[in-house]
């Protein structure tokens, strides 16, 4: 029986995914197996001993102190791309409430409520309508920074409204190269897609990398008419930067669903409340993924969408199972393979890979090992933890 703690409250539909035959599931119980949760700001003081591994029902892992779990040999899923249409809906909508002055128009008629006659409402509201005339989308340029699992999806959207995207992506994966259309044009530099484009949407992970990438610097070669969106994290644009940016006219308007004091009250910035994966749909993918991963790791020692732990993939094992991690070191997988050979026990079938400083090894054998081969692996220096599965 695997024990699961949940840290915040889960979707159901995510949480049916762990049959209650095999899973014990509860926001309180002793020494977990594995922690499932969503925004809850976890320290590592919080982590047992006894986790084996870490499930965030969304995308974004900065609640969770990752070092620590891949120094403890912990692997941190998230569920990459399960709240994509959710996001890009409101990408949409967005771009809408950015060209046109629908919030304006809104706000104008509530104060007009001291008006009882219709016709004298009509007449003013066709006298003041003009004031919030804006331009449509078709035949603008988008620019979508980030081309991963929602900003492909943002791209796609923006070819069926008619506008021309172009695409910013260094690390563009091969996968993510495949779902995207032919007709985005890909752009090498940053400051050409700022440049060429009517709208720019921000579809980044936080790294060290991409932390203040929207920066005074690039704001400045932005088209005086652009619309900024940040619907990825608040840190990836400087928003003392853009303040200034606004203030200049250099940024006709900043939409983001990171609200900050310095933005709010601006008429010029459209703030939401962190609602760009709010959605029922979205908080049910989201936990069924990070729920399906669990389980295929708890059960099968197999690791999908890891952020600190490469990717490792092998068949059901029809046997015994070793799940190993360790440093990412020389002469690593020869020592755990000698302690094999010294004891006798064949190998069927194995998979080693690594990521950064961790590497990771499923080894399937003919027989469950002692106990003390179970010490000897444990022992081997670099080596991080060592469970056995059985089928």
């Amino acid at each position: 029986m695997y024990k699961i703690q949940t840290l915040n409250q889960i979707s159901v539909k995510g949480l049916n995914q762990l049959d209650r035959e095999h899973y014990e599931v509860a926001s309180d119980i002793g020494r977990p197996d594995a922690l499932l949760l969503r925004s809850h700001k976890l320290t590592n003081e919080e982590i047992p001993d006894s986790v084996l591994a870490i499930a965030r029902a969304g995308a974004g892992v900065n609640n969770i102190p990752l070092a620590d779990c891949t120094a403890r040999g912990i692997p941190v899923f998230n569920s990459p791309g399960a709240n994509a249409n959710a996001v890009k809906e409101l990408v949409a909508a967005a771009m809408l409430l950015g060209s046109r002055g629908i919030v304006e128009g809104i706000e104008y008629v509530h104060t007009l409520d001291n008006i009882t006659d219709e016709a004298e409402l009509n007449k003013i509201l066709e006298a003041q309508k003009k004031q919030f005339k804006g331009n449509e989308l078709a035949g603008k340029t988008l620019g979508v920074v980030g081309l991963g699992a929602i900003g492909s999806m943002v791209a796609e959207m923006a070819l069926t409204l008619g506008m021309k995207v172009c695409g910013y992506d260094p690390a563009l994966s091969i996968d993510a190269a495949w779902r995207l259309s032919s007709k985005v044009e890909k752009i090498d530099a940053l400051s050409t897609l700022f440049a060429r484009s009517d709208y720019i949407t921000l579809h980044l992970p936080v790294l060290d990398s991409t932390r203040g990438l929207v920066n005074a610097e690039l704001l400045k070669v932005a088209r005086p008419d652009a619309c900024v969106l940040n619907f990825a994290r608040q840190e990836i644009v400087d928003n003392e930067a853009m303040v200034k940016a606004l203030e200049n006219g250099q940024i006709r308007k900043y939409i983001t669903d990171f609200p900050n004091p310095a933005l709010i009250g601006r008429g010029d910035v459209i703030l939401m409340p962190h609602i760009g994966a709010s959605t029922d749909e979205a908080e049910e993918n989201c936990a069924i993924m990070a729920a399906e991963q669990l389980r295929d790791f708890l059960e099968h020692g197999s690791i999908r969408n890891s952020v600190n732990f490469p990717n490792v993939l092998l068949d059901q094992p029809d046997g015994v199972r070793l799940a190993i991690s360790n440093q990412n070191v020389p002469r690593m997988l020869g020592g755990i393979l000698t302690v094999l050979a010294d004891e006798n026990i064949n190998v069927i079938d194995m998979l080693n890979k690594s990521r950064n400083d961790i590497a990771y090894n499923l080894i399937d054998i003919e027989c469950s090992p002692s106990d003390a081969v179970m010490q000897r692996l444990r022992e081997t220096e670099g080596v991080i933890n060592v469970r056995v599965i059985s089928s």
